[in-house]
């Protein structure tokens, strides 16, 4: 994979992260995918911290000469600080709840957009830029199933979300994208038509911006959450690009 393949992707993805750094600056609290507690000390000047270190580093991916670091940064503070440190509580506390790793899947995914980026620009050996490459796949196909997983295990939650004039019902569409999610996944998993799988993939996170996050945000603007549900999304756009394009054939 070469860098001019990610190139739009990987941009979507610097917006994407960028995004919701600026909500973390102008709410003054973290995204709602990393939980501090509320008595945190000093929770204040981490969040602006926090949210420094995104919108810088989700800058970085925008431009070329530090696309590798911004990307490198990324994988690490999702997979490590939001991952390990802030959720790794949560999880021991309710690891007989499948949300829990709905929200863990969410920021992996991130993550392994951060390292497929870092894999394709950072000028590293090819071997090891494949291997990287690989597992930032296989995350990103997992993290698929999970979500996949999360429309079936929360239909109630999930269905209500479908716009009620699309037929042929909400029920119809919450099924169809968690049955896509889960094909997804398995392609990537198992390279079977796994670039479509991507493609469609990214599609379908675009319709959610256009059909479900979108219509929220005009519907209630002073919201946090919705406001921070479009910014994962066109993250995960962003995401679900950038491994599409790594799967492409190689151009002799």
């Amino acid at each position: 994979m070469t860098a001019e393949k990610t190139a739009l992707g990987w941009r979507v993805y610097g917006l994407g992260v960028m995004a919701m750094a600026v909500l973390c600056l102008v709410w003054g609290t973290f995204d709602p995918g990393q939980p501090v507690p509320k008595d945190f000390p000093d929770r204040t000047v981490l969040v602006y911290a926090a949210g420094a270190f995104m919108l810088i580093a989700g800058a970085a991916v925008e431009w070329r000469r530090t696309t590798a670091w911004g990307a490198a940064a990324l994988a690490a503070y999702y997979a490590l600080i939001v991952v390990v440190l802030m959720k790794g509580r949560i999880v021991l506390a309710h690891y007989a709840v499948y949300g829990t790793y709905e929200d863990i899947a969410e920021q992996f995914a991130i993550a392994s957009g951060g390292l497929i980026v870092f894999a394709a620009t950072a000028g590293i050996d090819a071997a090891l830029a494949a291997r990287l490459t690989r597992l930032g796949q296989m995350v990103f196909g997992v993290c698929a199933l999970i979500f996949g997983g999360a429309h079936f295990a929360y239909m109630n939650l999930t269905a209500p979300l479908v716009p009620q004039w699309l037929p042929p019902s909400q029920e119809f569409w919450a099924y169809a994208t968690g049955l896509g999610h889960i094909a997804a996944g398995l392609a990537i998993l198992t390279g079977v038509r796994a670039r479509l799988a991507a493609i469609l993939l990214t599609a379908m996170y675009a319709s959610f911006t256009l059909l479900v996050h979108g219509p929220m945000l005009v519907a209630d603007p002073s919201s946090h959450w919705i406001w921070s549900e479009n910014a994962v999304n066109l993250a995960l756009i962003g995401v679900a690009w950038v491994v599409a394009d790594s799967l492409a054939p190689s151009r002799r």
